[in-house]
């Protein structure tokens, strides 16, 4: 405490990020209840499906999703940054060149440790590709307007499709658990801006809160994370492990590998191990799909809680904290093929260093 009131510099920099930490939490929606909540928005809607970016298919029965979006943005975003430092590559590199070579360099003495020099140059391409393409998707995720922008759906299409839902669950709607946000003007593009954090009603309420210029309904975000979407994690863990069984199949030939899954000349025992090794494939793509999405999505969950609940510096902290947790869950997920890459290419009983 001495120190702190001994610098001057430190002193009003505490002091700042107490009266934004105050106002943020006046501002949210907590402030709400105490006349507040000017910073606020409403809570947005969560779902765990990705949901399409317009109201009908564009091409035949085909939906474009959120996430499809995403994902093509972290495809451009890296060729971009590919070809633009491998365009001119300097015997005495820029900064950018110096920094994508120190990325790549330290990922590459990480998988000689791991698959010894051979193997990991084989390994590399595709290890480094998902990690880079992990970390990308997941650090869009959360920049402004992931989430807060979309095309609105007027309540009595959320009403239609819930009520649709209901009938095939075979029970009746509950009008007052339909939460919907009320927002001002016209238009087929919605956002949820700040001060908005009171503009909620329920499908049964909707008649008397809803005034004029304004209509009710959900926003559906045109941009959202990459891999908050099942279908995502799950095509990058089945790329993931054909690639590992073709790297294993090219390593120890057809009978080599497969006969670590199927072993008749060990006995019962040799085709109980076999049987074990096979489920334990399935269970790693399933582990590798849900360990990347419940990350993701749960992080991308709490952002939306945290500036629901304290905008500005309230939120702060949980940025930070979703930077790591998205690279470290590409890290995880990019070492773990390389382990699986490096094991699947040892004849069973032999070990390599």
């Amino acid at each position: 405490m001495a120190k702190l009131l001994g610098n001057p510099k430190m002193l009003i920099a505490a002091i700042a990020l107490v009266i934004l930490f105050v106002v943020g939490l006046f501002g949210g929606a907590l402030g709400n209840q105490f006349g507040g909540g000017f910073l606020g928005s409403p809570l947005a809607h969560i779902q765990l499906a990705a949901e399409p970016v317009s109201a009908s298919p564009i091409f035949g029965d085909f939906d474009i999703t959120n996430t499809m979006v995403a994902t093509w943005i972290a495809i451009v975003l890296l060729g971009l940054a590919s070809w633009r430092v491998s365009r001119r590559v300097e015997q005495v590199p820029g900064r950018l060149q110096n920094l994508v070579e120190v990325i790549l360099e330290f990922f590459l003495n990480v998988a000689e440790s791991v698959a010894g020099r051979e193997k990991a140059r084989r390994f590399f391409p595709l290890v480094m590709t998902i990690f880079l393409f992990i970390v990308t998707s997941n650090w869009l995720g959360i920049l402004p307007g992931f989430g807060t922008i979309g095309r609105f759906e007027p309540a009595d299409e959320v009403i239609h499709h819930l009520e649709v839902a209901a009938h095939e669950d075979g029970r009746e709607l509950d009008l007052d658990g339909v939460a919907l946000s009320i927002f001002e003007g016209d238009g087929a593009i919605a956002l949820l801006p700040f001060g908005s954090v009171g503009n909620v009603t329920t499908a049964a309420d909707m008649a008397a809160d809803v005034g004029d210029g304004e209509r009710a309904g959900l926003l559906v975000p045109f941009l959202r994370s990459a891999n908050t979407t099942l279908n995502t994690t799950l095509a990058i863990a089945i790329v993931a492990m054909v690639s590992v069984h073709w790297w294993g199949l090219r390593t120890l030939g057809v009978f080599g590998h497969l006969g670590k899954y199927i072993n008749f000349r060990e006995g019962p025992i040799g085709v109980f191990v076999g049987l074990l090794e096979g489920i334990s494939e399935i269970a790693r793509v399933i582990s590798f799909t849900f360990r990347l999405f419940g990350n993701i999505f749960a992080g991308e969950v709490l952002l939306i809680a945290m500036a629901f609940l304290v905008p500005l510096v309230g939120l702060i902290p949980f940025l930070g904290l979703e930077l790591f947790v998205g690279l470290i869950q590409a890290f995880i997920f990019a070492m773990l093929i390389l382990v699986f890459a490096a094991t699947a290419t040892i004849r069973h009983g032999a070990s390599e260093h």
